[in-house]
């Protein structure tokens, strides 16, 4: 490939996979909108519903979000009574978050979403479990040449 045609958008993997984000983030919408989520707010629950009652800095660092990004998204959740933020008393600098009881019984309605989502993408199971693999690699190997990010 010569030098000019590494320039062009249509030969760019970041371009790639941040127009399949966007186009993902759309497929989800609207099973999103019937639980009153963004997808962010989304995978925030998907966090914890895997680990409750963990702090801000633990579910920033599992969700790759600084604490300025998780922090309004946290108190959106906790004003639709879906989580609790509770200082630590012995250092005020922590903040944990927990599910209500509401928050818990919102996972039900959300399990069949990742089903639906894997009908509307229209490609086989394994297809989607290859994709996964691929881009958990990337991802891996993306952070291990950034340590600094």
């Amino acid at each position: 490939m010569e030098r000019e045609e590494h320039l062009k958008l249509d030969n760019q993997l970041c371009f790639a996979i941040y127009a399949c984000s966007r186009e993902i983030t759309k497929l989800y919408a609207p099973l999103l909108k019937e639980l009153g989520l963004t997808y962010t707010q989304y995978v925030t629950m998907l966090a914890l519903w895997e680990e409750d009652r963990v702090s801000v800095k633990q579910l920033g660092s599992r969700l790759l979000l600084d604490s300025g990004t998780l922090t309004p998204l946290l108190k959106k959740l906790e004003a639709q009574g879906l989580v609790t933020r509770t200082r630590d008393g012995e250092d005020e600098r922590n903040v944990y978050i927990a599910l209500t009881e509401r928050g818990n019984r919102l996972r039900e309605d959300a399990c069949g979403i990742p089903e639906a989502i894997v009908r509307k993408f229209g490609i086989p199971l394994e297809d989607v479990f290859a994709l996964h693999r691929e881009a958990t690699n990337l991802l891996k190997k993306m952070k291990a040449a950034n340590p600094l990010g």
